[in-house]
């Protein structure tokens, strides 16, 4: 005990000493604390209340004689007191217990209340023999029941259990001691130990120490020790252990025996426990003083010591220890603020006492925290490196970590920075830039051990404790590559994985295969971002993982990547591009970006500035075969060059023809790109094709007269010319005109055309000769025998149309005499037979001006019109409305005109029908023209 330092944590309050209110004027008896007040039981039966700073509350007369003991209980407002009272009979006992309800008073006098006394409870019976009581214990076991345990001086222990306000209770005895020596068997202390259900008793004599077992029946006893205690140095703490003051030191009792215990030399007359310290009150006989000690056994410091005089009563109350003598003085000692205890120890550089304290004391994290770093502040002054970083370890989580990293940067202490970092990452509080910190570290030290511990390391939960890009990119730059792909494959990031792989370590083929084991869709993004240089080095494979991903059997077509979102890859190599989608297109027949598909394959198919793999192994042989081998090598590969090109439009043309079924109006490819590319690459037979499929003829000829490909004109103009085959004749004018101004000999071209001119009247002889006309190496006699046929044939003609004239102009003579004739002259109606029965005529009879006879009842009622002739007439009449409505559509007129081989004939034809020679009369000095 000596060797304990000494402090101050504790003050006196209230300013020093007080006394004890001057209307406690008895003897006091007995104390109890609780509910913030104290409860003072006196000589004289009164029972007194004081309030904060020992102010008299009130007080009333709770017996008539002593007050022995009193006890406060903390669930409810009652106070319990054992005290003597007026012996009413011989037989009974005059001392009693009460049970006062504090919060129901009635008024004594004018102005001091009386809390209601609400049972009285004779403690000794016939069975429980009357004894002196030594010592008072009172157990609220669960409102209203209370355990009452009353020691007595003949080693036994009454006890009262139940609801005593209503008396509803069971008495029970337990026996400690059975000796003749009262003073060697008197209770000297009690203290109740509650665990969960389990309510036992401790029972200290002068010579043994027990400990019962409330929950058997009957309890059950075990003798824990040989030794006890005398009066007032009996005490439990708050971990439910028994302390025992004797002489040469403090016991600690459990429920299985002695515990530990102090060596505190002197008299123990009061001990006690107050917030984890350790009261005792020390009688030193050779100085005739008694000390009044608190003690810190966790830290083995003495936290207060002060001379009191004769000391009564210890009590626990308002956060405070107070003391009050035999003279009725009293001290009130409070402990000090935590920050006033350490400062005080920093001060003395105490601060192994400074972190014990606040440890012990539950304080917060961050209080123990700034006392860690104080000390380790300290420590690192005198340069004591290591055991201060010790320190600032315990300070991770509430400290800046800048402020121990900046110290030891500039110590240049790597060592132990690193365990910093390390311990600072296995907590997860690092940051990206102590991962970085850290991971530099290793590599300075070139601690591949370690920094495989602290890459392969991980939590609970299977993740990292660092910032996991960061590691990665440490770990890459300073070429440690294994463990950078091992970060990166654990966390599933799959793109720095591949980055190390390729441009670092230049690995494709384990690229390759990494990008195979991963899922469809984490395996199409890491090939759109790496796939220029897997394409670079490694293009069939990596073709291969393409179709895959785009291909995969088992999945929906709607769910598979497109393989135009993977064009971009294929930007410095077309041909690899070219092979991919030839595949693709070949394995699936319904893609929905077919379209897409088949316009990049036709520029690829119609450029011709594709680069070949081959090349450089051509520029190669020149340098080793010298100049002329590298002329024969270069002239080999302009023909090999050549020959792709032509296989590659071979293809072109396949595509164009292929993706336009003849079943559907617009192809699988876009139109107008298509004869773009064409036209940009000079691909004759694709444009010819597209215009012939677009029935844009007169392009496909256009395109045969740019190149002078005369027999390929006639060709097409054959094929394409044909009106019975729903071409366009006016493809052989154009053809003609074409020969007229080309400014050459190309009589036998002509004489051909005229053929088809004149076997479909395409062209008057007129026409023909004003188009030839223009060209001065064609003679008259290229169209001589052209000419002379169609005249010839133009004369037949003429010489037809007089001979119908004739025979119009005789017949209609003819109709205007019979007209004539009907309108002047009597018709004699011969016929004797019913034209319509057949049977001979007879009265009535129905003469028609046709000459047709019939019954009259053949005819039918109203009938004025021969039915003989009617139908014939009725024909001719519907003809002349159509004429007449035909007369008013003038677009139809118009087409007619248009779209015929002779304008002119069409007219006449309108003319000779009547349609457009009547006049409308219209108002006065005009005339107007119907159709």
């Amino acid at each position: 005990m000596y060797q304990w330092r000494k402090f101050e944590f504790f003050e006196e309050k209230y300013a020093g000493k007080r006394l004890v209110p001057e209307e406690v004027s008895g003897r006091i008896e007995c104390c109890s604390s609780g509910r913030g007040k104290i409860a003072v039981g006196c000589e004289d039966g009164t029972v007194s209340l004081l309030d904060r700073g020992f102010k008299f509350s009130y007080g009333f007369q709770a017996h008539t004689s002593s007050v022995l003991f009193l006890q406060q209980l903390k669930q409810r407002n009652f106070l319990l007191t054992v005290g003597e009272d007026e012996q009413i009979s011989p037989q009974l006992s005059s001392v009693c217990l009460k049970v006062f309800d504090l919060d129901k008073t009635q008024p004594e006098g004018p102005s001091t209340p009386i809390p209601d006394c609400i049972q009285i409870l004779r403690i000794f019976t016939n069975q429980f023999p009357e004894a002196k009581i030594t010592s008072f214990l009172v157990l609220e076991e669960a409102p209203p029941i209370l355990l009452i345990a009353i020691g007595l001086d003949n080693g036994c222990i009454y006890c009262i259990q139940g609801d005593i306000a209503r008396e509803r209770i069971k008495r029970f005895m337990l026996q400690v001691e059975n000796r003749q020596d009262k003073a060697q068997c008197s209770i000297t202390g009690m203290g109740f130990r509650v665990d969960g259900k389990t309510f036992q008793l401790f029972a200290v004599t002068p010579t043994s120490v027990s400990l019962f077992n409330l929950q058997t029946q009957p309890a059950s006893r075990q003798t824990l020790d040989q030794i006890g205690s005398s009066a007032n140095s009996v005490a439990m703490n708050d971990r439910l252990e028994l302390i025992i003051g004797r002489p040469e030191a403090v016991y600690f009792y459990e429920v299985d025996g002695r515990g530990p215990c102090w060596a505190f030399e002197g008299e123990k007359k009061f001990v006690g426990w107050f917030r984890g310290y350790l009261l005792c009150v020390i009688a030193d006989q050779r100085k005739g003083s008694n000390t009044f000690n608190i003690y810190d056994l966790k830290n083995r410091l003495i936290a207060h010591s002060i001379v009191v005089k004769e000391v009564s009563h210890m009590l626990c109350e308002w956060g405070s220890i107070l003391l009050i003598m035999n003279d009725k003085s009293a001290i009130c000692i409070g402990e000090k603020d935590m920050e006033s205890k350490l400062d005080m120890l920093f001060k003395k550089n105490l601060y192994t006492v400074a972190i014990n304290l606040v440890q012990s004391q539950q304080a917060d994290a961050a209080a123990t925290a700034e006392v860690l770093r104080k000390y380790g502040d300290h420590l690192y002054s005198k340069q004591d490196f290591d055991e201060a970083m010790a320190q600032y370890i315990h300070t991770i989580g509430h400290l800046e970590p800048s402020y121990v990293i900046q110290k030891f940067l500039d110590a240049q202490r790597i060592y132990n920075l690193t365990n910093y970092l390390e311990n600072l990452h296995e907590k997860g509080l690092g940051s990206k830039d102590h991962t970085t910190l850290l991971l530099n570290c290793y590599t300075k030290l070139k601690d591949v051990d370690k920094l495989d511990v602290f890459i392969k390391s991980e939590d609970g939960v299977g993740e990292h404790k660092f910032d996991v890009e960061t590691a990665i990119r440490v770990c890459r730059a300073a070429n440690y590559h294994e463990h950078a792909m091992y970060v990166a494959k654990k966390s599933g990031r799959h793109e720095w994985y591949l980055k190390i792989l390729l441009e670092d370590l230049g690995n494709y083929e384990e690229a390759l295969q990494y990008i195979s084991s991963l899922d469809q869709g984490q395996a199409g993004v890491t090939v759109k971002e790496y796939g220029k240089l897997l394409i670079e080095h490694k293009p069939i494979e990596t073709i291969e993982i393409l179709m895959r991903l785009c291909t995969e059997e088992g999945t929906h077509a709607y769910m598979l990547p497109s393989p135009v979102d993977f064009l971009n890859i294929f930007i410095h190599h077309p041909r690899s591009l070219m092979i991919f989608l030839e595949k693709y297109i070949n394995k699936v027949k319904d893609s929905p970006a077919q379209v897409e598909i088949h316009n990049t394959l036709l520029e690829l198919y119609l450029s011709s500035d594709l680069t070949f793999p081959l090349m450089s192994q051509s520029q190669a042989n020149i340098g080793e075969n010298g100049t002329s081998n590298g002329k024969l090598a270069q002239e080999h590969e302009d023909i090999k060059t050549e020959n792709d090109h032509k296989e590659r439009l071979k293809k072109g043309l396949v595509l164009l023809k292929g993706a336009w079924p003849s079943d559907q109006e617009q192809p699988l490819y876009d139109v107008d790109l298509a004869i773009i590319l064409c036209e940009m690459n000079g691909f004759k037979e694709g444009l010819l094709y597209l215009y012939e499929k677009l029935k844009l003829y007169k392009e496909v000829i256009a395109c045969y007269m740019r190149g002078h490909d005369h027999d390929g004109l006639i060709a097409c103009c054959k094929r394409l010319g044909d009106s019975g085959t729903g071409g366009d004749p006016t493809l052989w004018a154009d053809l003609l005109k074409y020969f007229g101004e080309l400014g050459e000999d190309c009589s036998k071209e002509v004489k051909e055309v005229l053929t088809y001119i004149e076997r479909d009247d395409i062209l008057p002889p007129i026409m023909v000769l004003q188009t030839l006309s223009s060209n001065p190496f064609l003679s008259l006699s290229v169209i001589k025998d052209f000419i002379s046929r169609k005249l010839e044939h133009e004369s037949k003609l003429i010489e037809e149309d007089r001979r119908m004239i004739d025979k119009y102009q005789e017949e209609t003579s003819t109709m205007r005499k019979e007209i004539q004739d009907l309108r002047t002259n009597a018709r004699i109606f011969q016929l004797s037979k019913c034209t319509a029965c057949t049977f001979t005529l007879d009265l009535p009879a129905v003469h028609f001006m046709c000459m047709h006879s019939f019954h009259q009842r053949c005819l039918g009622d109203n009938e004025k019109e021969c039915p003989e002739c009617a139908p014939e007439y009725r024909s001719v009449l519907e003809t002349k409305r159509n004429l007449e409505q035909n007369s008013k559509n003038q677009d139809q007129f118009f087409n007619q005109v248009k779209n015929s081989k002779d304008g002119f004939s069409v007219i006449a034809e309108y003319f000779g029908k009547g349609i457009i020679s009547k006049t409308s009369k219209g108002p006065p000095n005009s005339t107007t023209t119907g159709f």
